[in-house]
């Protein structure tokens, strides 16, 4: 699938600082501790109600991430899937009264647009789970070889059993996420799990390929009939395949520690990968109007809006930004005014002739992103040099150029 365009990254002087991040399962700070290609897989979305700040918040995350890694001297392959066919999507597409394909793509379309706005580079590999349907069909068939998968039988309106992972095989399972099995029994419900099938060995067990069922898509499975996948093996296939075993940093959202990542974790792990990542990194919730802003809910602001309604998007992401991605918090619209205000003096101040000397923001710009992305002790460097900037002045003329490329490079804010 055809990913948004590349965004190019202004040179800086020296090398950036190997960047140390939040590993949730050992709930500590960690170096990435990646080779000459760091090797990086963000879970996608699935295509409809996108792009809402939650959603951009995570992007700009590992963005800056991205960025850091690539300021340190590495290569970066970065993988991201998108979840274009699945149970919400099909659903959102029913009550639309629309084909589940138009919905996906036109998305899809805006996603990319609102990427592109707020600067995000792009993956290497931007895969659908359509296009990467026989990866996954090939992964279900080594899960079955592997004896780790069993049937669950339908009923005569489908065209066959659905498949089900057998967890009993994956030793590890509860090493992502540290939570207890009553934990995990307590959300896998509301998570898209299915803990009350008859017919499932484990209340747990996630659902591999789905039988066809009248009126709905799917696709030839081979051995497996009939049918299209579940949520979990799609991320499981598309980053083993285009990213090899025990790759880096598996990202995502916050919600997607369980189920989602400890299931694709599993499921790697009865392919004979473990650990599926070396860390796995998560953006906390945002929350909008008193509630997590969620799909469900309804409670979305989403990023198209705020630019129909005349936000600059270089704004929106300094917004995002003035937060630290691991702790939760609310949108209000003070936080966009705040950023617009912020950044109408950032450009003042990298617009003078002369100005103070900027090497000294480098190493802080650099050392506060390596430092577990805190990204507000970042932004709050840049704001005092450019208050120093107003209110005193300075004798470099070279300086409000590598502000402006600093901006640009580390913190994807084109000034």
């Amino acid at each position: 699938m055809k990913t948004w365009p590349q965004t190019s990254i202004p040179e800086l002087p020296g090398t950036g600082v190997p960047p140390r991040i939040f590993d949730t399962p050992s709930g500590t700070v960690r170096p990435v501790d990646a080779g000459p290609t760091a090797t990086m897989y963000v879970c996608g979305v699935t295509p409809y109600d996108t792009t809402h700040l939650g959603h951009a918040a995570t992007y700009v995350t590992f963005d800056i991430l991205n960025r850091a890694l690539r300021d340190a001297g590495h290569e970066v392959r970065y993988v991201q899937n998108v979840t274009d066919v699945d149970d919400p999507l099909l659903e959102r597409a029913t009550r639309d009264g629309v084909h589940w394909t138009d919905l996906a793509r036109d998305q899809i379309t805006l996603f990319h647009e609102d990427m592109t706005d707020l600067a995000v580079l792009p993956p290497e590999h931007y895969v659908g789970v359509v296009e990467a349907m026989q990866l996954v069909i090939d992964a279900v068939d080594a899960l079955t070889a592997a004896g780790a998968t069993y049937a669950v039988a339908n009923d005569d309106t489908c065209h066959g059993p659905d498949l089900y992972l057998d967890l009993a095989k994956a030793s590890t399972l509860g090493s992502v996420s540290q939570w207890s099995r009553e934990d995990m029994l307590g959300v896998f419900g509301e998570r898209g799990g299915d803990p009350g099938r008859p017919g499932k060995r484990d209340k747990l067990d996630p659902l591999l390929w789905r039988a066809q069922r009248d009126g709905e898509p799917s696709w030839e499975g081979g051995d497996l009939g009939p049918g299209r996948p579940g949520w979990h093996i799609e991320c499981t296939a598309i980053a083993l395949h285009f990213l090899g075993k025990s790759f880096d940093i598996q990202g995502g959202g916050a919600d997607l520690v369980f189920p989602h990542h400890e299931m694709s974790s599993a499921q790697a792990e009865c392919l004979g990968t473990h650990p599926f990542a070396r860390r796995f990194v998560h953006q906390a919730l945002l929350s909008y109007d008193g509630h997590k802003m969620s799909k469900s809910r309804g409670n979305l602001v989403r990023v198209s809006q705020l630019r129909a309604q005349g936000a600059d998007s270089v704004a929106i992401r300094m917004a995002l930004l003035r937060h630290h991605y691991r702790t939760e918090w609310e949108w209000v619209d003070a936080d966009l005014t705040n950023a617009e205000s912020a950044l109408a003096r950032w450009r003042q101040a990298v617009s003078v002739n002369t100005a103070p000397d900027a090497e000294a923001l480098l190493v802080d710009l650099r050392a506060a992103i390596a430092d577990d992305l805190d990204t507000p002790k970042a932004l709050a460097a840049i704001d005092h040099w450019v208050d120093t900037c107003l209110t005193s002045g300075g004798h470099n003329p070279t300086a409000p150029g590598l502000v402006a490329r600093m901006c640009d490079a580390l913190l994807g804010l084109r000034l």
